[in-house]
């Protein structure tokens, strides 16, 4: 992503701001060193001006450089954690988590919808069933994950709809949902019946099954699942075997987050 590809609100609009965070976002699992030649490209910024963002950057002690290569320091883990640590359900949702995983045997996340995506933000692992790895910040498609159609059940029509128009909705796997048709009404069942179900639509083999978590005015602000293998489990087995546990678990979360106020 350069800094063009954000829509710049008028005078409001720190551009060296975004040039720096810009940077940042350019170090990620597959670059985690770059020389400055690379950030520039990454960024879309001219080597001068990466540089001076980078030079800051290390200034303030949240990038270190190793002759040419420069990479991140455990400091920028600050940026993420604050916003970690001011959700209400954070710390709350870890235990109940941990209790609920190690009663099923299957792993359990948390994760908030941003835009047209879900970002995970609290994860239990036990198998590891998917080619990809799951941690703290990895971002997933909201349309055809089960927390992300909970997540996006909280919406009304209209942000729905505005929020599937800006996904990149695409065939995973041969079970994907691609219609938008059938998409609303899944969700609009989802909503109705306060939990999702997926059936390897992000990926062959992946199960998953969600339900929300709410604040004490009843909003979902979250949304917990446990994922589990099709080897293992079929979509109805899930429901029956793992959806009365995952609710209450969601429950108490949402009763300790009310009663936190």
């Amino acid at each position: 992503m350069t800094t063009e590809d954000t829509q710049k609100p008028g005078d409001s609009y720190v551009q060296s701001f975004a040039r720096g965070l810009a940077v940042i976002r350019a170090f990620d699992a597959a670059r985690p060193e770059q020389t400055l030649t690379e950030v520039a490209s990454a960024t879309g910024l001219t080597r001068a001006g990466a540089r001076r963002i980078l030079l800051t950057l290390q200034t303030l002690g949240y990038v270190e450089a190793d002759g040419r290569l420069f990479r991140l320091t455990p400091k920028i883990l600050e940026l993420g954690f604050a916003y970690l640590t001011s959700m209400p359900f954070w710390n709350l949702a870890d235990p109940v988590m941990e209790q609920l995983s190690s009663q099923i045997h299957e792993s359990c996340s948390a994760a908030v919808l941003d835009r047209t995506e879900i970002v995970y933000v609290l994860r239990v692992p036990t198998h590891k069933i998917m080619t990809i790895n799951l941690s703290i910040g990895s971002r997933l498609p909201a349309y055809c994950t089960s927390m992300g159609r909970v997540l996006l059940s909280a919406l009304d029509d209209a942000a729905l709809d505005e929020t599937l128009a800006q996904s990149s909705i695409r065939a995973h796997t041969p079970r994907t949902i691609t219609d938008l048709g059938e998409l609303k009404a899944t969700i609009a069942q989802v909503r109705q019946q306060g939990w999702a179900v997926v059936d390897q639509e992000l990926e062959v083999g992946l199960m998953s099954i969600s339900a929300p978590i709410r604040n004490r005015r009843g909003q979902i602000i979250a949304a917990m699942n446990i994922s589990g293998n099709a080897q293992r489990h079929t979509a109805k087995q899930m429901v029956k075997e793992f959806l009365g546990p995952l609710q209450q678990a969601a429950q108490t979360v949402s009763e300790l987050v009310a009663r936190r106020g």
